[in-house]
This record gives C-alpha cells, structure tokens and sequence, in this order.
C-alpha cells in the first residue's frame, strides 16, 4: 500500500486529538470556538479548549498523541516539546532567510517549525519513521513551498543529493541527532569529498560526552582522540549550551550539548581516507606508543614506521593523545596521497 507523500494538505477533518495535558511552553492561551487561517486559507473552526501554539500550529504533545508518534527505543526517539528551545536551537545556526537547512530525525516537528518560523527559505527534513510523516505534512501545508520531508536513512543520502534538494541555496545542517548514529553521521560529514564541503555550518545536538569528545584538544587527554582529530582538523567547533534531560520526552539519562562546527577553507593538506585509517590504528591502542601502535598500520601499506614518523616530526614513544592534529595530519600526508 503506497504512503501519501510528506508534501500533501491533509483533509480538513483529519485534525489532531486534543491532549488533556498542559500545552507546552511557548503556546499561546486556549482558543474556544475562535478561528484562525487554515494553511489552504479557509478559516478553521478551533476544537474546543484546543491550543495553538505561537506559530499556528497544535501543541506538540497534540501532534504525537494525534499521530501516534510515541518515542521509540529502537529507532532513538528523544522528542523536544519546548518550543522555546527549539527556538534557541534554530536561532544559533544564524539568520536563516535565503538559506536552506537539513534537518535529521524531525520526529513531530518541533525543531522543523522553529526552522521555518526563524525564516528557512526550504527545510529538507530526513525521517526513518513512517509515522513522522503525517504531522510533517501538516506543517508542509502550513508553510507551502518551504519543507521536503523525505522518508529515509540519512546515512544513505548523498551529498549530491541533498545539494540537488537544496535548489542553489546555501546549505546548514541544523538537527537534533538520534543519538545512535549521531557520530557516524558527524564522521561522514567530515570526511565528505570534495572540501569544502556542500554544507556551511552544522549545529547539532549530541550527548554531552560525546561533545566534550568532538571539542577536545591533547590537553584534555581523557576526551581526546579520533573523533576530536578528524573534527579539529576539517573545522571549527565549539560548544554552544547545554540541554538538560527533562527537557525530552522520555527523558534521558544524560545531559546533552548544542554543538556548533564551522568548515575550515584549508585545513592542512593530507588524504582524508588515509587520516580516518591512521587516527583509528593510533587511538585503537591509545595507550601505546606510536612504534607499537601504528605497526598493522604501516605494515599494511609497506611503510618503514620509524621513517615515517621521522618524517611527520614526531616521536616514536609518544602515544596518540599526545599529538596534535596538524601531526596526525602532517603524518597522514607523508603515508598517503596528499591533497593538492
């Protein structure tokens, strides 16, 4: 059975149930027996005691139970209902008119709606979950013309693509990850060939662990390593706040961090597959020293280690969290093709 497309007006009489919950913050007062603009712009009588949230739209709590869109383990669901958070989030990728933005994991929209209500020309939302597409459709036909929803695993989606969905504007990457996959999306967006790269800006949310591991230098050793490297060397990033759990449903055990990276222009010359390859035998055994560490590595390719290091300027007792990210790169450029 073929799934309507996330771009259609749903009918007039499909409208969210209405939660006996509290709306959340960011909602303006109850509407009884009022009317308001419908997207096709025919007036809408309000549902009794229903809320609207400031954008027009129901109350996000409204939209799940409508919807069905429980949060699922399985598929890493931890939804915002705070609108005024996702305001925040939204405002942090900076003025957003004339920009088009990819969001991953939408989920009920909240973070879509602040995207377009701060002025996105076009959000490309990227959801796995079917039951997302319904209350993605509401909020395409609020904003004609402004949202794609796209049913799909954004570790499959090209570069490529997303730059044809993007229709010539400039792409940011705006989004609040699945957690299960959020580092092999960032590792992928930074690997990404040619550089610089189809996107200009990334803010995204991680767990604050893995933040702190995407920000950290070889003086914070405990959270240095691959990830820090690979990020360091392609881009500028930073931590911008933090999130505490009981601002998601369900609630995490954890703390999460709004982190913002900025494309280097040129970044040190070395081959990307070449650094992924060394940072991952180098911290794989990150307690060791270099000569230890880098042995499969370099035997592997058929390279003298103690030469190679020689050349690269570093030490062959040092281990991997005690050099930089211009060594890694300086050493990733004598063992493999350098970029020219």
């Amino acid at each position: 059975m073929s799934r309507r497309p996330a771009s259609l007006i749903l009918r007039s009489e499909a409208r969210p149930r209405v939660s006996k919950d509290a709306p959340e913050r960011g909602t303006a007062p109850p509407l009884t027996g009022s009317s308001f603009e419908a997207p096709s712009g025919r007036p809408r009588t309000a549902i009794p005691g229903e809320a609207l949230a400031a954008d027009g739209l129901p109350p996000l709590r409204d939209v799940v139970a409508a919807h069905g869109l429980e949060p699922r383990k399985a598929l890493s669901q931890n939804f915002l209902f705070d609108l005024n958070l996702t305001r925040k989030i939204a405002r942090a990728a900076g003025p957003l008119p004339g920009v088009a933005v990819v969001e991953v994991g939408p989920g009920p929209g909240g973070l879509t709606r602040a995207l377009l209500a701060e002025g996105a020309e076009r959000v490309i939302a990227i959801e796995r979950d079917p039951r997302a597409l319904g209350a993605l459709a509401e909020i395409a036909a609020h904003w004609p013309g402004r949202l794609e929803a796209i049913e799909g695993d954004a570790l499959r989606l090209s570069a490529q693509t997303l730059f044809g969905k993007a229709r010539g504007l400039p792409i940011r990457i705006v989004a609040n990850l699945p957690y299960n996959i959020a580092t092999t999306l960032l590792t992928q967006w930074l690997e990404v060939e040619p550089w610089p790269p189809f996107y200009e800006r990334l803010i995204l949310m991680f767990q604050r662990e893995v933040a702190l591991r995407i920000v950290a230098t070889p003086e914070s050793r405990a959270d240095y390593g691959r990830l820090a490297v690979l990020t360091g060397w392609r881009a500028e990033a930073r931590i911008l706040f933090d999130v505490k759990p009981e601002a998601f449903i369900p609630a995490p055990k954890v703390t999460s961090s709004v982190v913002e990276l900025i494309p280097r222009a040129s970044p040190a010359p070395c081959d990307a597959a070449t650094l992924s390859a060394l940072t991952r035998a180098a911290f794989g055994q990150r307690r060791k020293m270099l000569r230890q560490s880098l042995k499969g590595f370099a035997a592997a390719r058929g390279l003298d280690l103690a030469a190679l290091l020689t050349a690269a300027g570093l030490e062959p007792t040092m281990r991997a969290e005690e050099v930089s990210v211009e060594g890694f790169a300086a050493l990733a450029r004598v063992a493999g093709r350098p970029v020219r």
